[in-house]
């Protein structure tokens, strides 16, 4: 009886209670239930210890190592074939890292990819995963891009549990997911696509490739408004974040979002040609309009800096009356705020008026332009448009508009005067340089030098601006 009794009272191991815990916040109930209380998220209740022991054992726990133990060469770059994606990435494609590569529908996505992996300067196998897509369609592809490659093979599954299974059979050096829309695991519910989903396979795919040294690459939809679908934790698991985006040239732009090995202001430029996307060899051909007479009035060509390399854009602007109690501003490839900014200094320090004014702003070639050294010709082409004036010919700028009126320095002045005089532009207007940067200059990087906006006007236009 005493020892029932002992029994009874527990002198022995307690049993392991369970519980459930929502795989999307981690928040716990002593009952399943459908949706969680705290996500709102359903299906995500998974039973678990209700303890929190840990089921690490020695074989499967990690250990620190110290650092001047790591091999520097496990993390060497290997070239993707591509020249333009390697200048996206860094320098090409980091052994380990995770690629989230996101665009509109039938913008060259796929296409991409399949290329990087008939491509890449890797020795070991590769594998492309699709969901979308069966083995054939993958092999026609490949078979009009003149695609092949010993070693690439091909896996039709959407279950991240089959995936894993492969991977753990092939053990590529690079592996392609396309799309991680269509992937699903039973962890995260049992629909694909959902922001858990997402969340959960970039996160299992991406330590995959980080633990045994592989590349990855991860196709994502977009939404509507041009971010990519899903959970933004998605972005921050992996490693680098890259959009493709289209103009109505039908070039491709390649921009880095996000790089933790890498530059975000270097720019890819491909067109779609029979053998794939290819490398856009003279990207003024499109961006630069080639007219037999002058310049119409409202034209200005921006020395622009993107990345590692310097790019002539022409921008455009047309100013009418307006059509309503309040000036408006129609821009989508440069920030209407600029644009509105940019018109402010030129009404205060240029003596222009743009307060009862539509302005209309384009940049030939569609490319969307966000640096700062765009300020001076954007405010060039403002003048234009509302005096009438067109700019002399053969005239590039750059520089960075101050409220109070200068022109300010901007990077790279020598590099963007050296890539216009190569054009064939014959005069360069810039800001002052630097003194950390002044010394001896090459006769192709000169540029004249600007200090205000009154006096880019006046050199410009030749006349002389009264202040409002």
């Amino acid at each position: 009886m005493t020892a029932r009794g002992a029994g009874v009272r527990g002198t022995g191991p307690k049993a392991a209670k369970t519980g459930f815990e929502c795989s999307g916040c981690g928040h716990r109930e002593p009952k399943w239930l459908g949706r969680c209380p705290s996500c709102g998220e359903w299906n995500t209740f998974r039973e678990a210890r209700a303890d929190g022991a840990s089921a690490l054992t020695a074989a499967t726990a990690r250990f620190p190592v110290p650092l001047a133990a790591v091999d520097p060469a496990a993390g060497a770059r290997v070239s993707s074939g591509l020249p333009e994606l390697d200048r996206v990435l860094g320098g090409g494609i980091m052994k380990g890292s995770s690629v989230l590569v996101g665009g509109e529908p039938g913008i060259g996505k796929s296409t991409l990819l399949l290329q990087v992996a008939a491509t890449a300067d890797v020795q070991g196998r590769v594998l492309y995963v699709t969901g979308e897509e069966s083995a054939a369609h993958v092999r026609m592809r490949a078979d009009r891009l003149g695609l092949a490659r010993d070693g690439l093979e091909v896996l039709c599954t959407g279950d991240l549990g089959e995936t894993l299974a492969a991977l753990d059979r092939v053990k590529p050096d690079l592996f392609v997911v396309d799309s991680m829309q269509t992937l699903s695991s039973d962890e995260a519910g049992t629909v694909a696509g959902t922001a858990n989903q997402v969340k959960y396979c970039a996160l299992e795919l991406s330590d995959w490739a980080r633990d045994r040294g592989s590349a990855c690459f991860l196709v994502a939809h977009v939404t509507k408004d041009g971010s990519i679908a899903g959970p933004r934790a998605a972005e921050h698991t992996v490693d680098v974040v890259l959009m493709f985006e289209q103009c109505e040239s039908d070039v491709r732009f390649l921009r880095s979002v996000k790089n933790r090995f890498g530059s975000t202001d270097e720019v890819g430029l491909f067109t779609m040609g029979s053998h794939g996307l290819e490398e856009l060899a003279d990207p003024s051909s499109v961006f630069l309009v080639r007219r037999d007479g002058g310049a119409p009035a409202g034209t200005a060509v921006a020395a622009t800096w993107e990345g590692s390399r310097s790019l002539l854009v022409e921008i455009q602007a047309l100013t009418v009356p307006g059509k309503a109690a309040l000036s408006r501003v129609y821009s989508e490839r440069v920030d209407a705020a600029r644009v509105s900014r940019v018109a402010a200094v030129l009404e205060k320090h240029a003596g222009m008026r743009f307060s009862d004014q539509d302005v209309y702003v384009n940049v030939a070639g569609g490319m969307r332009l966000s640096e700062p050294g765009i300020d001076l010709a954007l405010a060039a082409a403002l003048y234009s448009a509302r005096s009438g004036l067109s700019l002399p010919a053969g005239l590039a700028l750059a520089g960075e508009l101050s409220l109070a009126g200068e022109v300010r320095p901007v990077r790279r002045m020598r590099s963007r005067a050296r890539a216009a005089r190569g054009l064939g532009f014959l005069r360069v207007l810039g800001p002052e340089e630097t003194p950390a940067a002044a010394g001896k200059v090459d006769p192709a990087e000169r540029w004249e030098e600007v200090r205000s906006i009154g006096a880019t006007v006046a050199a410009l236009f030749g006349v002389r601006p009264s202040a409002v």
